[in-house]
């Protein structure tokens, strides 16, 4: 049996946590991706676009965090869920490490390539990252892999487009 299948059989799937998880990875690709696909075409200066996706990384990484935990928080004192105490710590980290690590994901081939083979690559392996996240959520809840892919990969792919979009429109020349 695949480690998927036996971690949600054995009933170790925090829901918060999950949730957490599944939002900080593509909320940071596709917030991520989208502002580089707008910056690359925009601007095409890769200083600027590393800087942008730096700053925005830092920034929506700890914010993210910073609220997922503060909401957490406000529902616990709430008492309208019944959570473990720490629920609300563990949420924020949760969410500002996976925001944090895939906002690396587009960004990293912008500082490794040029312009616009560092775009291609950025869209693709974002792109490639929600499939996955999508297929990995399908097969942890044992649901269909390839609907919940594709899912997560077309909602993702139409923030990335606008930032395309938006890029071009406002072009700097």
């Amino acid at each position: 049996m695949r480690l998927c299948a036996k971690i949600a059989l054995m009933g170790h799937i925090n829901r918060e946590y999950l949730r957490s998880v599944i939002f900080g990875v593509e909320d940071s690709l596709v917030s991520t991706t989208g502002l580089i696909a707008g910056l690359s075409i925009g601007a095409e200066d890769k200083k600027i676009v590393l800087l942008g996706g730096i700053v925005a990384i830092a920034v929506e990484s700890i914010s993210m965090g910073a609220g997922e935990y503060l909401s957490d928080d406000a529902v616990e004192e709430l008492d309208k869920l019944k959570r473990h105490r720490q629920n609300p710590l563990t949420s924020g980290l949760l969410m500002f490490v996976s925001y944090l690590l895939a906002g690396l994901v587009p960004l990293l081939p912008i500082a490794l390539f040029t312009y616009p083979t560092s775009l291609w690559f950025s869209v693709i392996f974002a792109l490639t990252g929600l499939f996955l996240l999508g297929f990995l959520k399908g097969r942890l809840l044992q649901t269909s892999s390839l609907r919940g892919g594709f899912k997560i990969l077309i909602v993702g792919g139409l923030a990335t487009l606008l930032g395309v979009v938006v890029g071009s429109l406002f072009k700097i020349t």
